[in-house]
């Protein structure tokens, strides 16, 4: 997904290494979303919650849109036109709907409720999302993870993957990165990261081991969940930072409720994030924007989407500034 924000927030990303909460003990903070529209007049809002003030990245995971339950005939659905990206990876998970993905590598590929499409963006990729005609509501996720120096000019992918779900005290558990309640999802990554969707029967509890060296987000997106000891109302992030080797979820409503587990370690590099870029520096950023402006090869072109690519909004008149996580206490 695109952030077409006519004037996008400018990110530029780090961790502090103060150490964490005592071993075992869980510190639950909650991010609250902000909802942002997406496209023109018949915009498709979202609600996001990374980054933003309080938190900029869990583990290398540093963009997060939640989105309806929204009804195509009155929202108008998605039609996302090609963009680009560079530096990081977008990951695409449904709740419900269908959504056609094209891009520069040439995969054109449907995006299914359960299934996990992966695009890694390197050096440069584009791409184009637009939900289908079958669509009635569309609901979902979309999430975006950072690429460590090493990896960030990295040749472009796209993975394809169907986790099976995994049955555990009243929860239903899909992995689809990383690895959790025993299972594993194929898909490399490049930085240790974990990615699983968790439903969770009415007033259903479940205690999961999970690595101390991460730090976790629990996204709600239906129910009230307790996460420890803090109750996380629909659309709220719950972040616990790395130490706890357990993490208990309860469903504290009459009805399943839906959540998004991510974690990660802490990513420790500095990052700056403007518009679908992501760099090093602020000279990274008008680079990349000059070469989608000017057509550059490097983020080839996207075949078969009906209309123009998206141009890229204004750079701030100004160096882009810092926005760091706060210390880690």
């Amino acid at each position: 997904m695109s952030n077409v924000e006519t004037e996008p927030v400018e990110v530029r990303c780090g961790t502090e290494a103060d150490g964490g909460p005592p071993a075992g003990t869980p510190r639950v903070e909650v991010l609250t979303p902000r909802d942002v529209p997406l496209g023109g007049p018949r915009a498709m809002t979202v609600r996001r919650t990374l980054p933003q003030r309080a938190r900029t990245l869990i583990g290398a995971w540093c963009f997060a849109d939640h989105y309806g339950p929204d009804d195509v005939a009155e929202s108008g659905g998605m039609d996302v036109a090609p963009h680009p990206h560079t530096g990081l990876q977008t990951v695409s998970w449904l709740f419900s709907g269908e959504i056609e993905h094209r891009d520069s590598l040439g995969s054109h590929a449907l995006v299914r409720p359960g299934e996990l499409n992966l695009m890694t963006g390197g050096y440069g990729i584009s791409h184009s999302e637009v939900s289908t005609p079958r669509t009635t509501v569309l609901h979902g996720v979309q999430l975006w993870v950072a690429l460590p120096e090493e990896h960030r000019a990295t040749a472009r992918d796209f993975r394809h993957h169907v986790p099976g779900p995994v049955r555990t005290d009243g929860a239903e558990i899909r992995v689809f990165l990383g690895s959790l309640a025993g299972s594993t999802s194929p898909v490399p990554t490049f930085t240790p990261l974990l990615g699983a969707e968790i439903l969770l029967e009415p007033h259903a509890a479940v205690t999961l081991a999970v690595d101390p060296g991460y730090e976790h987000g629990l996204l709600v997106d239906q129910g009230a969940v307790r996460l420890a000891d803090v109750l996380l109302k629909p659309a709220e992030l719950g972040y616990v930072h790395p130490g706890p080797g357990t993490l208990t979820l309860t469903n504290e409503s009459d009805d399943t409720a839906r959540t998004v587990l991510l974690g990660g370690t802490p990513f420790e590099e500095e990052i700056v994030m403007w518009w679908n870029f992501i760099g090093r520096s602020h000279e990274d950023i008008v680079r990349a924007r000059e070469d989608w402006q000017n057509s550059s090869d490097r983020f080839g072109a996207v075949e078969g989407y009906p209309g123009d690519r998206l141009p890229a909004p204004v750079l701030p008149n100004a160096t882009i500034t810092p926005r760091r996580n706060p210390p880690r206490h």
